[in-house]
């Protein structure tokens, strides 16, 4: 069975948003598209506290995407983005969440942040989402979202060692970075992961 991950499509991640994407409302319709032709599509959010120590907020004379040591772990600062609750945080209205079937939130730990839908950033906590997609017979994982090079990265090769066949979308995702990007592609190659188009999956049959 596959499943497709739609990874943090929230407006704080798109254009106007507190940290947008570039060109990263225009995965939409192709997230949109896509869904039929899984059995099992599964989104995430990212969900922070306000007082998240990721934020550079938080940080006294820190600016955002300055990299600092937070309790061990090498930290990009980010602008505060996708507060629990908020409106930045929903899923983007534009998305169809009708076949969602499950949602899976993360960066809730102040401490840590969390790019991947399996695991926070020191690997310290599941989110569970392994274990729930073997428990659905899941074998392959398509990853689409955002942002390419942060979320959609890790998540893609946290599904790599778990063990799951991996597939991202290229042209559903949108990178922070392009430079970044290519980097994460090239450690997903040889990690074992693949990297497709979506007109690969639209020219199977929907189920």
């Amino acid at each position: 069975m596959k499943a497709l991950l739609l990874i943090d499509i929230q407006p704080d991640f798109l254009p106007g948003g507190r940290l947008a994407v570039p060109e990263g409302d225009a995965i939409i319709p192709l997230a949109n598209a896509l869904q039929p032709y899984f059995p099992l599509v599964v989104a995430t959010q990212d969900w922070h506290p306000a007082t998240h120590q990721s934020f550079a907020s938080q940080h006294a004379g820190q600016v955002p995407f300055a990299q600092i040591d937070l309790h061990g772990l090498e930290q990009v600062l980010w602008p505060d983005h996708c507060v629990q609750g908020s409106s930045g945080a929903e899923l983007a209205p534009a998305l169809d969440s009708s076949r969602v079937e499950v949602i899976f939130r993360k960066g809730t730990d102040v401490t840590i942040d969390s790019y991947s839908a399996f695991y926070d950033n020191g690997h310290r906590k599941s989110t569970g989402l392994a274990d729930y997609l073997r428990g659905r017979g899941v074998r392959e994982v398509y990853v689409a979202g955002l942002a390419a090079d942060y979320c959609v990265y890790y998540t893609a090769k946290d599904a790599l060692q778990e063990g799951f066949d991996t597939f991202v979308i290229e042209d559903a995702t949108r990178p922070i970075s392009p430079e970044g990007f290519a980097r994460a592609k090239e450690d997903l190659r040889q990690r074992g992961g693949h990297l497709i188009t979506s007109a690969q999956v639209l020219a199977a049959p929907a189920v």
